[in-house]
């Protein structure tokens, strides 16, 4: 009978494991730090969509407001995408056959919605309410960029945990009167930080920076 209840192989076992249980929490941490992170995966992120509207003309060049076609920005947590009438209020006279459009007609005639990619997706771990922000002077700019400069929109901040508790701590530079929100060209310099200290106290911006407050 031999003498070792165990084979040799086994004195590694316990340094192994103390070694992996070291390791991969660091590991976790750090996967979901960088790899996670907005800022790595998604800045410049510009899909083709299915239909090539351009911002560029339509915010930029013809001056529409983004809230006729995201109309529920003011009073929602999310910024509608436009349901095919809302283009077709338009394009129904508009270059009605233009071969661009040709999604846009088939949306129209079946009822199936136009499948647009979205842009400025977040983590589903991460709750965002667009009114509590545009209607406290946040502009559609500092978060989506000069959306009328673009032909083919593309993601323009990280939106990353960091970017939003800097803004958090320190709003002020980011505020406007709600009248200004969706004014692509508005000069921030205009205002003064005195205006812009009355802003916050007038909505009684106190942004919170407790976890809770976006991961519900």
């Amino acid at each position: 009978m031999s003498r070792f209840l165990f084979p040799r192989w086994s004195n590694l076992l316990l340094p192994t494991l103390l070694m992996v249980g070291a390791v991969v929490p660091l590991y976790a941490v750090l996967f979901v730090a960088y790899g996670f992170s907005p800022k790595t995966l998604e800045v410049g992120y510009q899909p083709n969509q299915p239909i090539p509207f351009s911002h560029e003309l339509h915010a930029g060049q013809l001056g529409m407001d983004c809230r006729y076609c995201h109309n529920t920005v003011e009073r929602s947590g999310f910024a509608a995408v436009p349901p095919t009438q809302t283009c077709m209020n338009c394009h129904t006279g508009i270059r009605p056959s233009s071969p661009k459009l040709e999604a846009l007609r088939e949306s129209a005639t079946t009822g199936n919605p136009v499948t647009w990619i979205k842009v400025h997706k977040l983590g589903d771990y991460a709750y965002f309410d667009h009114s509590a922000h545009v209607n406290r002077g946040v502009g559609c700019v500092t978060c989506h960029g000069r959306i009328d400069r673009m032909e083919v929109v593309y993601r323009y901040a990280p939106l990353s945990m960091g970017w939003c508790l800097d803004c958090h701590r320190d709003p002020i530079n980011n505020l406007r009167p709600p009248s200004e929100m969706t004014n692509m060209t508005f000069d921030m310099q205009s205002l003064s930080r005195e205006e812009r200290e009355s802003l916050k106290s007038q909505f009684l911006i106190k942004p919170s920076e407790d976890c809770s407050t976006c991961h519900r």
